[in-house]
């Protein structure tokens, strides 16, 4: 079958995206034998920048995948972005048109899919208080998946300072902002406790000083970390150990790679396929 239609996922370190093996799958599974989908080294040191990689390349060339460290380049370099990208500072997507690439994000989209599945945000449930771990472009797609599913108050828990620009996007979707700066000793446990939902945008590696939170006190409560690889992180052992429901990034990894294989070929994504054919295989970070 002649290969007519291409896409990749772009990005640096990229060995271990699991990007292929979604959009792959989805593709087998709609018969959409006259598209690829491939991996490109890109962005890191001894390796093209975006723009570099992006020139010259043919029509067959319709949509990417972007993750770390290109996803404020991608929005930079698109000729027009959605609103929500150009919210959250960064694209995950790249899409072609006649007048070049324009940028989107699906991040908010498929954590907000991933919290629907765990029951997060249906009816009676939505999450008005959420605590939201770190401030970076990840917490502003979290911010626009809480503010869809009903959420009022969301408490962020930084190092220093919570980043201007994310602050400002709590204040624009009408979320109230409370700052916890650092952890002290339980007070997280009294957070997770006083709050609908919890989300980590921490990066992987991150370690986090935790108390045993008392049997139980975290019962009814949902805490979610991105993360999908070396599962259960050690976030998701201390929520589960006070009662809580963790929930690993898969999910949103997953939504996020279906909203993207819709966009670029027009097709509904097949996304229990896709869920299939990650947890069929070993999970690594990408």
């Amino acid at each position: 079958m002649l290969i007519r239609n291409r896409a990749a996922v772009l990005g640096s370190p990229i060995e271990h995206s699991l990007s292929p093996v979604l959009h792959r799958s989805a593709y087998e599974a709609l018969g959409l034998e006259d598209w690829s989908y491939d991996r490109f080294a890109v962005g890191g040191q001894g390796e093209p920048s975006l723009r570099e990689f992006l020139n010259g390349l043919g029509p067959q060339w319709l949509g990417f995948s972007v993750t770390m460290p290109l996803k404020e380049d991608a929005l930079a370099i698109a000729v027009a972005a959605s609103g929500h990208a150009r919210d959250v500072g960064a694209a995950n997507t790249l899409l072609r048109t006649p007048r070049g690439w324009i940028a989107e994000s699906t991040d908010a989209y498929g954590l907000m899919e991933a919290l629907l599945e765990a029951g997060v945000g249906r009816p009676g449930r939505e999450p008005r208080s959420a605590v939201v771990l770190g401030s970076g472009a990840t917490a502003r797609s979290v911010l626009d998946a809480l503010a869809r599913l009903g959420a009022r108050h969301v408490t962020f828990v930084v190092r220093e300072q919570v980043r201007p620009e994310t602050a400002q996007l709590a204040r624009r979707l009408g979320l109230a902002v409370t700052e916890q700066i650092g952890l002290g000793r339980g007070a997280l446990a009294t957070l997770v406790a006083q709050s609908d939902v919890t989300i980590s945008t921490l990066p992987t590696g991150t370690l986090l000083d935790l108390d045993p939170a008392a049997t139980g006190s975290l019962s009814g409560r949902v805490v979610l970390d991105v993360v999908y690889g070396g599962w259960p992180t050690g976030l998701a052992r201390w929520a589960q150990a006070g009662g809580a429901l963790p929930l690993s990034g898969l999910g949103m990894l997953v939504h996020q790679a279906a909203e993207q294989v819709r966009l670029m070929t027009g097709r509904q994504a097949p996304v229990q396929v896709m869920r299939a054919a990650v947890l069929a295989g070993p999970h690594s970070n990408s």
